[in-house]
């Protein structure tokens, strides 16, 4: 797995989406995601919809994905 993979499925998944994804070894990985759909939603729901572009990678190919959710606004 790697961060281009990452970045690629989650702006697929969530359209619109800005993600900014690092991660050297291939299992654990950090994602700042800029997305419009975050709008009025905690953070743990803008959580899943980021979870949900990976699907079953979650937890397999992806060890760990520690994640920033931001909405336009908030990403200044």
């Amino acid at each position: 797995m790697d961060a281009d993979t990452i970045r690629n499925l989650i702006e697929t998944g969530l359209p619109g989406a800005r993600a900014d994804v690092q991660g050297e070894d291939g299992v654990h990985f950090e994602a700042t995601v800029v997305s419009e759909a975050f709008a009025g939603k905690l953070p743990l729901a803008r959580h899943r919809l980021v979870y949900a572009t990976l699907g079953d990678l979650m937890g397999g190919a992806i060890h760990a994905l520690a994640l920033k959710t931001l909405t336009p606004g908030e990403a200044g």
